[in-house]
């Protein structure tokens, strides 16, 4: 049974649901997406996990608010849903940017996780040629809108492979997420800007630690991901051959074996 609710931060309301019973797991979007990104995930995987899938603020439901933004901001939203829902310890996905959130708060909270995953997600703090990339991002947004911006770079999300065979699933993601307010992506931008490396966290973490890549993701490159998969003491390590950066669309049987197969496994360690 899905149930809806939201917590107070800074004044305005952080929208999440709740759906299925038993392991706790929260499923963390990314840049310019909502919690609906998950919707396959979130189909297959209820009929075993209670799965808890936050609308950031700014995104979806959850409106902007006046906060200064950076993923440990994120991280301790994240964590007030969870003393909400009287949760002590979850597992964790976060796709891209919500992969960066999930790092931060293993970085604070590491005790509140039994498990943690990186969905097309790196640890690395953003080189300096991806930080001008990204200013060069805000100055577009500034002057021509979020929904622009959107239309162009979200079909760089996918794998020419997708592009060719589903281009309706392009045309419906694009559809979907180009609504967005132009300051929620700038503050978004400029929090994954000066987030720090976090590969320590990688290091230090005892449990189960999943990462899963696109073969063919020019966001977060395969080869760089490839280089932190054995930073961890226990590794579930997948690729998708034939995705970019939005695996869960593009390859959703598949991601949700590689995630079934990683929580379940997470519930007896």
């Amino acid at each position: 049974m899905a149930t809806e609710n939201n917590i107070l931060l800074n004044d305005k309301p952080v929208f999440y649901r709740v759906e299925g019973e038993g392991q706790p797991v929260v499923l963390i979007h990314g840049f310019a997406e909502d919690g609906t990104v998950w919707e396959h995930q979130v189909e297959y995987l209820k009929s075993k996990f209670q799965l808890i899938i936050p609308d950031l603020p700014g995104s979806g439901r959850s409106p902007i608010n006046e906060a200064s933004w950076s993923m440990e901001y994120f991280a301790e939203c994240i964590r007030q849903i969870m003393d909400k829902q009287n949760i002590t310890t979850a597992s964790m996905i976060g796709h891209s940017m919500g992969g960066y959130i999930t790092l931060a708060f293993a970085d604070k909270y590491p005790d509140r996780l039994q498990s943690f995953g990186l969905f097309h997600s790196t640890a690395y703090a953003d080189s300096e040629e991806k930080k001008m990339a990204r200013r060069r991002g805000i100055e577009f947004i500034q002057q021509y809108g979020a929904g622009k911006f959107l239309e162009q770079s979200y079909a760089n999300l996918f794998s020419d492979i997708t592009k060719k065979l589903q281009p309706e699933l392009v045309n419906k993601i694009v559809a979907r997420y180009t609504n967005f307010v132009d300051l929620s992506l700038v503050n978004y931008y400029q929090a994954m800007i000066v987030r720090p490396d976090r590969t320590h966290v990688l290091k230090n973490f005892s449990r189960p630690v999943l990462f899963i890549m696109g073969k063919l993701d020019n966001t977060v490159p395969y080869e760089q991901i490839l280089k932190q998969c054995y930073m961890p003491g226990l590794s579930y390590i997948h690729t998708l051959e034939q995705s970019g950066h939005m695996g869960m669309w593009e390859e959703p049987e598949l991601s949700n074996v590689f995630l079934e197969e990683f929580l379940m496994h997470g519930q007896i360690v």
